[in-house]
């Protein structure tokens, strides 16, 4: 199924691809691709994973840049460049930059990571926090472009980028030539473009299916409007596909050549990035795990042998420990509960012994004893607790009441 409405259009052919290839020859990593034996077993036809978690910074963001900024005039190159990323874009062209030489300025906004920060100054670029949402800290880098002249390096709407992208695409044809379905994270459309137009070139059978935050799904109402649509406030953990509106120049081949653009919760964000990190033994950031996550949506969806691109592994570790705990809890894993119990010696311990009988685990014990909304003899407790699934959880609900313990959380 096509979403074009329009003559196709082709900012970027095979030929550009395969000339983005020659270039990053020895310069971005042809990444791994690991075979799934769970997701196999799950969609029922062989399920690999393409590893551009294990890229050079930590993502496919340095192929586009790369070839974006190797492409540059000398006199262009001189007056340097600019881009505006909250982590994997400032990290691919800090390091671009660093290899050819151009001296790179990337504006983070504040609230950026603490690692991702660091990396992108190690990486060679001169690092300026601006703005508190990515809307400013873009707004900032291109008036710096405009004051210094500074060439500004988009993240994903221009065709060198995403003509070194789709280098990504060639390899899964290489790696897994019998390949029916490849399953790719949207944010603005670079990386599924670039793939979609060396796959199609190739192996026009081959389905290509994006996937979106649904709090971030630009593609799907834009497709239908036939034109770039705005999200307003997008929201999603998965930051690295957590953009408000499609690129111009990915779009239309996003139209002419994807076949389908799915989008998934947060809940099968957090379960696919706790499944690739207990099971592929990979680190994946959201983003990276949204096409992992539509397989298990609907894993009768796709047919095999399927590729899962990985598109990053730059995850924050704080938000890496809520990530884990939410998709632990997605899938009964784990349990928070408040209840009430009378404040006397032996009353906590009395609960607890509650709690081993069903043999739940008790990680963590928070205890109040004074606020305005306790009674005088009373006790609030918040409990975190380790469980081993819904069921699980179900009957440690029911030892609670029976025990006569008011949840009320």
């Amino acid at each position: 199924m096509s979403y074009s409405t329009a003559a196709p259009v082709a900012p970027v052919t095979l030929d550009d691809v395969r000339g983005a290839q020659k270039m990053l020859s020895g310069v971005a990593r042809v990444t791994a691709m690991e075979g799934s034996r769970h997701l196999s077993h799950l969609v029922g036809a062989p399920v690999h994973l393409k590893c551009e978690n294990l890229q050079r910074t930590g993502s496919f963001k340095l192929r586009g840049a790369y070839v974006r900024i190797a492409g540059l005039l000398p006199e262009q190159r001189a007056a340097g460049v600019v881009a505006a990323s909250a982590g994997n874009h400032a990290q691919g062209v800090a390091l671009a930059s660093s290899l050819l030489g151009v001296h790179s300025t990337v504006f983070m906004p504040k609230g950026a990571p603490l690692p991702k920060i660091s990396a992108t100054r190690d990486y060679g670029a001169e690092v300026r926090l601006h703005g508190h949402v990515v809307d400013e800290t873009l707004a900032a880098a291109q008036e710096y472009a405009e004051r210094t002249g500074a060439v500004f390096i988009h993240p994903f709407d221009h065709p060198d980028i995403i003509a070194g992208q789709g280098t990504v695409g060639l390899e899964i044809l290489e790696q897994c030539p019998e390949v029916r379905t490849v399953v790719v994270g949207i944010g603005g459309g670079g990386l599924v473009a670039g793939i979609a137009v060396a796959v199609k070139a190739l192996r026009p059978d081959v389905r290509i299916v994006g996937v979106q935050a649904e709090g971030a799904a630009a593609y799907p109402p834009s497709l239908a409007a036939g034109r770039p649509v705005a999200v307003e406030n997008p929201s999603t953990m998965a930051d690295g596909i957590k953009v408000g509106r499609p690129g111009d120049v990915p779009f239309g081949i996003v139209g002419d050549l994807v076949d389908e653009v799915r989008t998934v919760s947060e809940d099968e964000l957090s379960t696919a990035l706790l499944l690739c990190l207990e099971r592929a033994k990979l680190v994946v950031e959201p983003a990276g795990a949204s096409p992992v996550a539509a397989l298990l949506s609907e894993p009768g969806a796709f047919a095999g042998p399927v590729v899962a691109v990985l598109s990053g592994g730059n995850v924050d570790p704080v938000l890496m420990q809520g990530v884990l705990r939410h998709g632990m809890a997605a899938q009964g894993r784990y349990l928070a509960v408040r209840l009430r119990l009378t404040d006397r010696p032996g009353a906590l311990a009395t609960l607890l012994g509650v709690l081993s009988v069903v043999d739940a685990n008790v990680l963590d014990v928070s205890h109040v004893r004074t606020d305005p909304r306790l009674g005088l003899t009373e006790a609030e407790v918040e409990l975190h607790l380790e469980t081993k699934g819904p069921e699980h959880c179900a009957e440690v609900g029911r030892a609670l009441r029976e025990a006569g313990y008011p949840v009320i959380g």
